[in-house]
């Protein structure tokens, strides 16, 4: 039961990753390309722990893409908050 809750949140996070891609191609907005790039590391993350490559969860290096991606999403909000991510400026 574990495995299949470990590929439906895999499943989540690709699908809200193509999402933010769409939009992203609508808008050319790099907060939306950002959110995209993050949702593909959760579905990295997920995908890694559920098929057991790593061995023990607290101890994962898998926990550094999750890291990552609020990284890219933090950076994403900076830099729309600052004006370099804004398409109208």
């Amino acid at each position: 039961m574990e495995d299949f809750l470990y590929g439906v949140l895999t499943a989540g996070n690709l699908v809200a990753a193509a999402f933010f891609l769409r939009f992203y191609v609508r808008t050319k907005q790099r907060l939306l390309l950002l959110f995209a790039l993050a949702f593909v590391l959760f579905a990295a993350n997920q995908a890694i722990l559920g098929l057991d490559m790593a061995q023990l969860e607290e101890q994962a290096h898998a926990y550094l893409l999750r890291l990552a991606g609020f990284i890219l999403i933090i950076a994403g909000i900076v830099s729309t908050n600052f004006g370099r991510g804004r398409r109208n400026e």
